[in-house]
């Protein structure tokens, strides 16, 4: 198979479109992480994406909708807090856990009785969706495990060959996956996956807003779980990632102790003045190491990196996606000195 590489022209889009339409898998721009396209209704599409990405069958799938209106489609309830915070917060980088119907099938929801319901804001998808007709599954577009593709570049690496196309809308916006939430009762909240629409934001319409425990603790391998993101290795390069919580002094120290060959270093814009060893930066605040982590750990694979330190982020606001995505990528394990 040769995969397209489309543009966003309206031909392109248009075509991007009815490939879905179609029942084939393409891979699409959003704000936060670049997806592959599949009617989620459709099972044998939703099958061709797990084969393309090697996903485990258990991992579910969030569906994306042109209007937080059209949820009724696919869903059998949703409570009033949802309506406020699709209000407040779609389209944007927000999934919400909800009970689905039966025209969502449960090859799409991991086997779950829930769907994850997003409304993306990047113009390119939203008219994908629209010209479709189909409610969209669009999991990241990287083979699974390794990390997410934020450029149409990373997606045709990881996927040439075993997908119909790949639209190129530029460089992601938030570069990490939505935030995902549950609802655990009228007033409150759980967060599932940390992103870009953090705990503070969603208490100025929430009660109460959970902090899931496996957000930052792995999860028992025969354990069901309601997001993307919760369980596996995830968003790792080849290269052995170490997390380290440390000032940059005694990271300085860790890093000499243990330096070799292919070797490498991932700090703070800044931190690289005066380090004498191999480095890349991913930001000085969370936003831009949200924005760039990605980026930064495919470019680390592509230099033949073995094993990278990385000084761990801020738990606050994105840092918490950040720090989630990073974690999950250095197979929970972390240094603290």
């Amino acid at each position: 198979m040769e995969t397209l590489l489309l543009s966003t022209s309206d031909e392109d889009i248009a075509l991007a479109a009815e490939m879905i339409k179609n029942g084939q898998v393409v891979g699409i721009p959003t704000e936060t992480v670049y997806g592959l396209g599949a009617d989620a209704s459709n099972e044998e599409a939703v099958r061709s994406v797990f084969a393309a990405k090697g996903r485990p069958a258990d991992n579910p799938l969030i569906v994306h909708l042109a209007d937080f209106s059209h949820a009724v489609k696919y869903t059998s309830s949703i409570p009033e807090l949802a309506y406020k915070l699709a209000e407040r917060f779609c389209p944007g980088p927000l999934t919400m856990v909800l009970p689905k119907n039966e025209r969502i099938p449960m090859v799409t929801s991991g086997g779950l009785d829930t769907v994850g319901i997003r409304v993306p804001s990047h113009k390119a998808m939203h008219r994908i969706i629209e010209l479709s007709g189909c409610a969209i599954a669009a999991p990241s577009a990287n083979t699974s495990g390794l990390p997410s593709p934020t450029s149409a570049e990373h997606v045709m690496r990881d996927m040439n060959g075993r997908i119909a196309a790949v639209v190129d809308g530029g460089q992601s916006e938030f570069g990490v996956e939505s935030t995902v939430i549950s609802f655990d009762g009228a007033d409150a909240v759980r967060i599932l996956r940390p992103g870009a629409v953090t705990r503070e934001m969603l208490l100025e319409v929430c009660g109460e807003v959970v902090i899931d425990p496996a957000i930052l603790h792995e999860v028992d391998a025969g354990a069901k779980v309601a997001s993307p993101g919760m369980k596996y290795k995830h968003y790792s390069p080849k290269a052995d990632i170490i997390m380290v919580e440390a000032a940059m002094d005694d990271f300085t120290a860790l890093v000499g102790e243990n330096y070799k060959d292919n070797v490498w270093a991932l700090v703070f814009d800044g931190d690289e003045n005066g380090f004498p060893y191999r480095n890349m930066t991913y930001g000085a605040d969370s936003s831009g190491q949200a924005h760039w982590l990605f980026q930064r750990l495919r470019e680390l694979d592509d230099l033949g990196a073995e094993k990278v330190y990385v000084r761990a982020p801020s738990t606050e606001g994105v840092g918490l996606a950040v720090y989630n995505r990073l974690i999950r990528a250095a197979g929970f394990e972390v240094i603290r000195i």
